[in-house]
Formats: structure tokens, sequence, C-alpha cells
């Protein structure tokens, strides 16, 4: 959905419902499978100054991957968001500038329209955790074969010790039988 920034005077509001086939994964994306409920999206759109202040709310159920066991599992997505956006003007006498801190937390846009799809997008990346894990007991994968240890053990031979220090058990010491 595409927002014409030059319309807003002072505030508008906008409301969707996205539906399961609304996300496409992308070629980079293994994280986020689909949606598996439909998104209900509320942004409020503000114009203050020479700035444009999205306020929004994000949720829906979200098929995310597992980061330990690979699986996929069902996510609650609740979130909500503040931007600011600042047209950036370019012409050919622009100077290159070094950002404020304060330019550290607002968004340049080239045009006066804003992909509101693409910031859904982007805001749904940002509200999943730093590990995706389906259950706390979660046991992941076995190193060796690969086999899934929530589904039931491997046959794997299992060794002790660390394997980086397997080599010290042919090690034979100088005066000691055996």
């Amino acid at each position: 959905m595409i927002i014409d920034l030059r319309t807003i005077t002072q505030e508008s509001r906008v409301s969707e419902v996205l539906d399961e086939d609304w996300w496409s994964k992308g070629a980079q994306d293994d994280t986020i499978l689909s949606l598996d409920k439909p998104l209900r999206i509320s942004v409020q759109v503000s114009k203050v100054a020479d700035k444009y202040v999205l306020n929004g709310d994000i949720s829906g159920g979200l098929q995310v991957t597992c980061d330990r066991c690979l699986g996929a599992y069902h996510w609650d997505l609740e979130s909500t968001f503040h931007m600011s956006l600042v047209v950036h003007a370019t012409g050919p006498d622009e100077v290159e500038l070094e950002l404020l801190e304060e330019d550290m937390e607002v968004d340049f846009i080239d045009r006066e329209t804003i992909d509101l799809d693409a910031i859904i997008r982007e805001q749904v990346f940002l509200a999943l955790p730093m590990k995706n894990i389906c259950r706390e007991s979660c046991l992941g994968l076995c190193p060796v074969c690969g086999a899934n240890l929530n589904e039931g053990p491997c046959s794997c031979k299992k060794e002790s010790g660390h394997p980086a220090f397997s080599k010290l058990k042919n090690l034979k010491i100088e005066g000691e039988s055996g």
C-alpha cells in the first residue's frame, strides 16, 4: 500500500488486515515461513514540522523456523513501532554532511510517497526475538547425524569428552604400563 505524504496535513490513520497470502518469502528469508493468522495493522501518520511521524501497531500470527531443531512453530506477533521520516532533498549542489545524534532516529526518504508494505515487513522482522526457539525444552539436532532429538534419541555412537581432546586418548606416557 502506497501512502502519498503530500496528502497528510495534520494526521491520518490507516488500518488494514493483511491475509495469510500477503507474505511472500524472500530469497534470504529462512526464518519466517508464512503467516498463519492475518496481520492487523493500525498506523497513525502525522506531519510535525518537516517530518512525518508514524506510530503503529501490528498483531497476528507467524509460522517461524526454530533455530535449534529447524522445525516450524506458531509465534504470536504483538508489536508497536515509532518512525520519523524526512524527505531528503537531492540536488546538483548537494553537500555531504555529517549526521547528528538526533538524525540517527530519523529515516530519510527520497520521495513523498512511502510503501507501507515494506515498512510493515521490516517491522515484522524487527519484532522477532534474537533466537527463535519452539519451546524452552527443545533439544535441537544431533551434531553428528542431524536427527531431531525432540522426536527421540538418535543411533549415533556417543563419545565422552570434548572432540578436541580425542587424540589424547591414544597418547602413551613414558614409564606407564598399559
